[in-house]
């Protein structure tokens, strides 16, 4: 057993749970905002072995998530739909002034890390900013981490069929019961807001939300793993002991949560 994995999630839960719970949503912005930068440098660390990524502009686009709630609700679809060309137009700006020194694959492994670290971790932010959103946040924090979980010590003790290549200590066992105890934790979760806190969730649709969040959750891990297996690393970092580094910490969690967002403004809940 993984001594340092347990101690360091043992460690880090209350400190989010305290964020998530006492801070406002501009607080929570400018958190996922220092997590995006741990993050982005990460994954800069980690491309840099194959490129010469444009760190400025990465950088620069984590903070956004800082400000995204200054934004005027009405005019935040707008901001965030030009935000991505913009920041394409800058990269092959770059391109330009270096006189391609600054190579095509440059802007490009930076632009795909800027939409999957900044982007991504920005839906936490909308989820967090919607009516009840300190408890729907629960529900994308479930969908991850409980499947981690149960994946982790399930397949440590029964699982003996290998799941893929691209992370081959994970079995499909585990894959299984990852899926079944994330379902599990987020309807015992329901059952606890809908008796204890007066909300009316249909346990029908939370469930069927669970598995598909698990499943895209665990290819966000997938996703992750086939990004240190091209660069050939093991971990983006040794941030936190027995977990890696930041992005392999959150890399289910950001990958489902804009399938979490869309989710929550859904007429069933």
């Amino acid at each position: 057993m993984d001594i340092k994995r347990i101690t360091s999630g043992l460690l880090g839960f209350p400190l989010v749970l305290i964020i998530l719970l006492i801070g406002n949503k501009y607080v929570v912005d400018v958190a996922l905002a220092i997590i995006a930068l741990l993050a982005m440098n990460e994954y800069f660390n980690a491309i840099s072995k194959v490129s010469n990524p444009v760190r400025w502009v990465g950088y620069l686009s984590c903070l956004s998530i800082g400000v995204v709630h200054l934004i005027p609700a009405e005019n935040l679809n707008m901001v965030v739909t030009i935000t991505i060309p913009a920041i394409l137009i800058v990269l092959f700006a770059q391109v330009i002034a270096t006189e391609m020194k600054t190579t095509f694959k440059d802007i490009a492994y930076t632009f795909i890390g800027i939409f999957y670290v900044v982007f991504f971790i920005m839906f936490v932010a909308l989820i967090d900013g919607m009516e009840n959103g300190k408890i729907l946040i629960w529900y994308a924090i479930f969908a991850a981490w409980g499947t981690d979980i149960f994946a982790y010590f399930v397949g440590r003790l029964i699982g003996k069929h290998k799941f893929s290549k691209i992370s081959p200590k994970k079995s499909i066992e585990g894959c299984v019961a990852g899926t079944i105890g994330a379902v599990l934790l987020m309807l015992i979760y329901t059952f606890f807001i809908n008796n204890y806190l007066g909300m009316e969730y249909s346990y029908i649709y939370i469930g069927i939300i669970a598995l598909i969040l698990s499943l895209v959750g665990q290819i966000g891990d997938f996703a992750a793993s086939s990004i240190k297996r091209y660069v050939d690393i093991k971990d983006f970092s040794n941030l936190i002991p027995g977990h890696g580094g930041m992005l392999d910490r959150i890399d289910s969690l950001i990958f489902l949560a804009p399938f979490a967002y869309v989710f929550f403004q859904g007429t069933f809940l």
